[in-house]
């Protein structure tokens, strides 16, 4: 079981982490529907590209003539190109997201990755959990990411994360994200089950973070070993469920969680009853995994 002030130090950290915006944000509307949020300053430079954007004081929309996905998606490309060229994205990953209401979904439009949290579009990620052991004696493994990585970079995660892209599936991430990040092949990867979501909003400095994340248990062999497989995970640690708990509690320092991979784990910590709800500070805990319907829904 977890103790009470290492659940305490959780809720501080996350509740920092997942404070709300400190400023008004703007809707991007798309046939009455708000599938974006920017800030002002963000606002103000969409304006500039008049020929896309429609920007009054309550909502920006696309022009008239950009009227299904294939026109936003082409008119996009041009913005989000001239938008990184002026620094103003992460590094460009030539990867796209559909956004849209649910995975599978007819998308709005398609985006560029980078371009993601600068709209402030919902995106769709799946994680899964290396465990090992068997229920009272189980471990968790997490990986380290390269310091190279375009988010959180050097942080710790989940075993397995990733986006999920455009004309992906959540199976088509879990099998390609196993085999990347942990060298586990697609028969094992096949075997992780799925145990819910999560949903993620925060403030970044690249823009507003929508996520909702599709969580995975995967049970592994105790003679298994992880391996990175393209670059972006350096190193593996297998931990003690108690020892995950100190992991998420941690705001600084070297072995800082990654606020997403902290959510899908205090998610583990509480199916496998080392957090049992029952106190001001788990129940807490239970609304940073299900946050209440918001503006930002």
């Amino acid at each position: 079981m977890v103790e009470a002030d290492i659940v305490t130090a959780i809720r501080s950290r996350l509740m920092s982490a997942l404070a709300p915006p400190g400023e008004r944000l703007r809707p991007l509307r798309v046939d009455g529907y708000a599938v974006g949020w920017v800030n002002s300053q963000r606002a103000a430079r969409l304006a500039g590209f008049g020929d896309v954007f429609r920007t009054e004081d309550d909502a920006i929309r696309f022009v008239p003539s950009l009227a299904d996905a294939r026109a936003r998606t082409a008119a996009l490309e041009r913005v989000t190109r001239t938008l990184a060229a002026e620094g103003a994205l992460t590094s460009w990953r030539d990867e796209r997201y559909a956004v849209a209401p649910d995975v599978g979904a007819a998308p709005w439009f398609i985006l560029e990755r980078a371009a993601a949290r600068y709209f402030g579009v919902r995106t769709f990620a799946a994680h899964v959990n290396g465990l090992v052991g068997e229920a009272g004696e189980v471990s968790m493994w997490f990986a380290r990411r390269s310091a190279n990585t375009a988010t959180d970079p050097g942080m710790l995660d989940n075993l397995v994360g990733g986006g999920i892209a455009a004309g992906q599936t959540i199976a088509d991430t879990v099998t390609k994200e196993s085999w990347e990040e942990a060298g586990v092949d697609a028969a094992l990867a096949a075997s992780a089950y799925a145990t819910g979501t999560v949903e993620i909003r925060r403030v970044r400095p690249d823009g507003l973070q929508r996520e909702t994340i599709f969580i995975h248990d995967l049970k592994l062999p105790r003679d298994f070993t992880p391996l990175g497989q393209d670059g972006e995970v350096v190193e593996h640690r297998l931990v003690g469920l108690d020892a995950a708990a100190l992991l998420i509690a941690n705001s600084s320092g070297p072995d800082v969680v990654t606020v997403d991979a902290s959510l899908v784990v205090l998610d583990c910590l509480f199916r496998q009853r080392a957090i049992i709800n029952g106190s001001p500070d788990t129940a807490a805990l239970v609304s940073f995994l299900h946050p209440t319907p918001s503006s930002f829904a």
